[in-house]
């Protein structure tokens, strides 16, 4: 009777967490990434049990030899105890992680993706297609303690997300104890990776030396470190009720660019608030110091998103955060070198010309070299623009401003 109650303790916590947090109903089609591994062959057990309709999907990276091959061998055999299909793709990591200039583990998890991904799209026979992932708990307070010792914000220390686009994971409240039990009562049987054990990765070494080593000290760290996630989650999710409304203060959408107030922003003297505002758009921490920088510097000033999608410019007293293309950008970066540059009215031509009268034209402008400072910066005239002509000691106003 006890053994039965154990058994229906874990279905009867699945079950719970998939209703309550509205993960996937019984009209879905589930694609299950499963290793062979513990967590994930109580996950196909979970779903046979529930009901879920499943097809059940497996990497061999073909990395640990004949222990890459067993495993593969007892996924196929998994599905068909289940009598579910199974889809198996067989990666040549190495090569792949030489060519992309990729770690193994960097590698391994974008084949991994981008495979699963492509079968979640292929697969339109039912109303919504989702993969599932046997990540659990143990694994999501590794994820944040290597975030936090990384270096990462608020959103970094809530942990591993039960839900993200397409990804399902109805198993982060469980811990590895758990899952352990839940296989040893059902009888399950599964595979061990020998790569686990290896320190040499940075999940391993958190999970079987540094976690263990904070255990005897704080013996409870591991459900210490549950509730830390719950709770941060709680607190991430008012600080970003108070973040919209100072954005929507902050931040004017001028078509494909957004202004902001240089003062305004650098009277909160908040870092953080800095950082929700150009991460976006490709920027990271490490760059707010950057803006703070830029606020004190000279109109034209600028800095670029490490992917150089974006620009941050400092303009008069403004903050303008734009496209780099021109074709879309209202203000253009123009830097020392640049010979042609493309925009929204056109192309634009530069050249340097020595010992040459400039000539009058309606189509060119000629500046003198000795008097420009780069970069500079092409955008629309604006009210209160002005020029000196040519051979004109007084300004002139641009026409219509």
């Amino acid at each position: 009777m006890r053994r039965e109650w154990k058994k229906r303790k874990g279905f009867n916590k699945f079950i719970e967490e998939v209703k309550k947090k509205n993960l996937f109903t019984v009209k879905d089609k589930l694609l299950l990434a499963v290793s062979g591994g513990v967590d994930s062959v109580v996950l196909c057990e979970l779903c046979h049990q529930a009901g879920f309709d499943i097809v059940i999907a497996h990497c061999n990276f073909q990395l640990r030899g004949e222990e890459s091959e067993r495993d593969e061998s007892f996924v196929r055999s998994l599905a068909e105890k289940y009598e579910v299909e199974v889809k198996v793709k067989r990666f040549d990591t190495e090569k792949f992680a030489q060519e992309n200039r990729l770690s193994i583990q960097e590698a391994a998890r974008k084949l991994r993706y981008d495979w699963f991904s492509e079968l979640v799209n292929l697969s339109t026979n039912q109303l919504n297609n989702y993969l599932l992932t046997a990540h659990h708990a143990d694994d999501n307070n590794e994820t944040l303690l290597m975030n936090f010792f990384r270096g990462t914000g608020l959103h970094g220390l809530t942990g591993i997300p039960e839900k993200a686009g397409y990804i399902r994971r109805p198993l982060l409240n469980f811990t590895k104890k758990e899952l352990l039990a839940f296989a040893k009562v059902n009888n399950l049987s599964y595979v061990e990776d020998s790569s686990n054990q290896s320190t040499k990765y940075t999940r391993n070494f958190f999970r079987n030396e540094l976690l263990p080593a904070i255990a005897k000290v704080y013996p409870q760290v591991n459900e210490n470190l549950i509730n830390n996630i719950s709770r941060i989650k709680e607190i991430e999710r008012l600080y970003l009720l108070m973040f919209g409304d100072l954005k929507k203060q902050l931040c004017k959408v001028k078509g494909k660019e957004i202004h902001i107030p240089v003062k305004q922003l650098m009277g909160y003297k908040n870092r953080a608030l800095i950082y929700e505002i150009i991460s976006p758009y490709g920027f990271t921490e490490k760059q707010v110091d950057e803006v703070i920088k830029l606020s004190v510097s000279e109109t034209g000033s600028y800095i670029v998103s490490p992917s150089k999608t974006y620009n941050i410019i400092r303009y008069r007293h403004w903050f303008i955060i734009s496209p780099v293309s021109g074709e879309v950008s209202g203000n253009i970066v123009i830097e020392e070198g640049d010979t042609e540059l493309l925009f929204s009215l056109g192309k634009l031509g530069i050249k340097v010309a020595s010992n040459q009268r400039p000539a009058a034209s309606n189509q060119a402008a000629s500046l003198d070299l000795k008097d420009i400072t780069f970069p500079l910066l092409l955008r629309r005239w604006k009210t209160g623009d002005y020029f000196y002509p040519l051979g004109m000691k007084k300004k002139r106003r641009l026409p219509g401003s």
